[in-house]
C-alpha cells in the first residue's frame, strides 16, 4: 500500500491531522512568500520610470538584477544552517523583517551603484527564506504529500506577478504625492506587509510538531513518528555528511542544474516581463494588465500538475517534461514580432516552468537525508542562482547590445533544455540500477545510495 493511503493509528485520523496542518502553516506561508516575491521582482515595474531618473541602462539594470543573486548565493547556506539552530518560528521572522527594511529603503536609490547596493543587501536579507520554507515543510508533511504542498506553497510566485502586475502599476500612478515618485511609493509600499509579517511569523508558526499547541498529543506523536518514519527511508546523499562533502556531492549538482534553468526564468521573466511587453508600446496599466495573463494561467496549472506527480508517485517526467516544453517556447519567441502570439508563448513557458516546482522539490527532499537536508536543499537552491544571477545579468546585456528581447532570452533556452536532459538521464540511470538490484523495493525513481 502507497505511503498515501497507509492507514493511520487507530487513534488518530490521517486525514485530520494532514488537514489541520495544511490549514494552520500553508495559507500563512504563501502569504509570506507572495510578499516577498513582490519584493523581490518589483524592481521591474519600477524601471518602468527609475531607470530614466536615475539614469539606469539596460546592461546596469540586468547587473543589479544579478547581483541580487551573488548575495543569495553567499548568504543561502549560512541562513539555513542557522535556521535548523535557531528554530524555524525565529529564523523566517528574521527574514522576513530585515527584507522588508531593505525593500523600502530601496525607494532612495540614486543612481547605478545605490541600485546595485539596495539589490545585494535585499538578496543578503532574503537569502534562505525559500529553502528554509522548504526544509520547514518537510518538518511537517510526509514525502507522499510533498510535491502538492510545495506547489500549492510556491503558487505564491506566479501569484506575486498575476496580483502585483496591476497593484505595481498603480503605485506608479502616485507620482508626485507627497514629492516622492511613483516608483518610491511602489517600494515603499510594498515592503511594509514583509515587516507586519515577520512579527506574525513569531507568533504563528511552531518550529516542529511537537510545539504545535493546535493538534492533540496522540496527533503530535504520530505526526512526529510519520515524519521520522520518512527520514530513515535511503537516499543518495549519505547522512550527516560534512557541508562541503554535501555541497560537493553529485546529485546536488545535477539537482541545481535541473533547478537552474526553471529559477533563471522564473525571476528573469518576473523582473524583464514587464518591460518586454512594455516594448510593444503599452502603457504601464496597460503592461501591468497584460502581464498578469501568463502569471494567472501557470498559476492554476502549477498545483494541478503538482496533484497529479503525487498521485502518480511519479517525479522524473513530471519534471523534464514542463521544462522541455519552456525551452521549446522560449525558442519560439524569437520567431515572431506579435504581441499576441508573444504572449501566448510566454504564458506557455510560465505554465512550464511553473509546473515542474512541486515535482522536482518533492524529488530533492526524497533524495536527500535527513542529516544533509538542510545542507542539501540550500546548496541546491543556491547553485542554481549560479545560473540564475548569470542569465539576468546576460539578458540586460544581450538587449543592449541587439535590442532584441527575444534574443535576450536565449541563455533560459539553454538552461531549461540542459535540465531536461540531465532529470531524463538520471531517471534511466536509476532504473537501471533499480533493475540490476536485488533490493526490488527500492522505488524506481530514485538513484542509488552507492552513487553518494
Amino acid at each position: 500500500m502507497s505511503a498515501l493511503h497507509a492507514p493511520a493509528d487507530d487513534a488518530v485520523s490521517e486525514a485530520v491531522v494532514m488537514r489541520k496542518v495544511g490549514l494552520r502553516l500553508v495559507p500563512f506561508l504563501i502569504l509570506c512568500y507572495f510578499i516577498a516575491y513582490i519584493d523581490r521582482v518589483n524592481a521591474g515595474f519600477a524601471a518602468l520610470t527609475m531607470n530614466k531618473d536615475v539614469g539606469l541602462s539596460q546592461a546596469m539594470f540586468g547587473i543589479g538584477g544579478g547581483l541580487f543573486f551573488v548575495a543569495y548565493v553567499l548568504f543561502e547556506v549560512p541562513s539555513n544552517l542557522a535556521m535548523e539552530r535557531f528554530g524555524a518560528r525565529v529564523w523566517i521572522a528574521r527574514i522576513m523583517i530585515t527584507w522588508g527594511l531593505v525593500g523600502a529603503a530601496m525607494a532612495f536609490v540614486t543612481g547605478p551603484y545605490t541600485f546595485y547596493l539596495g539589490r545585494f543587501l535585499l538578496g543578503a536579507a532574503e537569502a534562505g527564506f525559500f529553502p528554509g520554507v522548504i526544509l520547514y515543510l518537510t518538518y511537517w508533511f510526509p514525502k507522499a504529500y510533498r510535491a502538492r504542498i510545495v506547489a500549492t506553497f510556491m503558487v505564491a510566485i506566479p501569484l506575486s506577478s498575476f496580483l502585483g502586475s496591476p497593484l505595481s502599476a498603480a503605485l506608479l500612478q502616485m507620482d508626485g504625492l507627497a514629492t516622492l515618485r511613483g516608483w518610491q511609493w511602489l517600494f515603499i509600499m510594498e515592503a511594509i506587509p514583509a515587516v507586519l509579517l515577520g512579527l506574525a511569523a513569531l507568533v504563528l508558526l511552531p518550529s516542529r510538531p511537537a510545539d504545535a499547541a493546535w493538534l492533540a498529543p496522540a496527533e503530535r506523536a504520530w505526526l512526529s513518528d510519520r515524519i521520522a518514519a520518512d527520514r530513515g527511508a535511503a537516499s543518495p546523499v549519505a547522512d550527516h555528511l560534512p557541508l562541503w562533502q554535501v555541497l560537493s556531492n553529485k546529485y546536488v549538482w545535477a539537482l541545481a542544474l535541473i533547478y537552474s534553468g526553471s529559477s533563471a526564468t522564473s525571476n528573469a521573466l518576473s523582473l524583464w516581463m514587464p518591460q518586454i511587453l512594455k516594448s510593444f508600446g503599452l502603457s504601464n496599466v496597460e503592461t501591468g494588465f497584460l502581464n498578469m495573463i501568463p502569471f494567472g494561467i501557470a498559476s492554476v496549472f502549477m498545483i494541478v500538475w503538482g496533484l497529479r506527480a503525487d498521485r502518480s508517485g511519479e517525479r522524473v517526467w513530471s519534471t523534464a517534461l514542463p521544462l522541455a516544453l519552456t525551452a521549446t517556447c522560449l525558442l519560439a519567441t524569437t520567431l515572431t514580432t506579435s504581441l499576441t502570439v508573444t504572449l501566448v508563448l510566454l504564458s506557455l513557458v510560465l505554465v512550464g516552468n511553473y509546473a515542474i516546482k512541486g515535482p522536482f522539490w518533492a524529488l530533492a527532499t526524497e533524495w536527500l537525508s535527513a542529516g544533509t537536508a538542510g545542507a542539501g536543499i540550500a546548496g541546491i537552491n543556491t547553485l542554481s542562482h549560479l545560473g540564475t544571477g548569470g542569465a539576468t545579468w546576460m539578458l540586460g546585456v544581450i538587449k543592449d547590445r541587439t535590442g532584441s528581447f527575444p534574443l535576450a532570452l536565449t541563455p533560459l533556452v539553454v538552461l531549461t533544455a540542459a535540465g531536461s536532459v540531465m532529470v531524463l538521464a538520471l531517471g534511466r540511470a536509476a532504473r537501471q540500477r533499480a533493475a540490476s538490484s536485488p533490493d526490488r523495493s527500492r522505488a524506481p525513481s530514485q538513484p542509488s545510495p552507492r552513487g553518494a
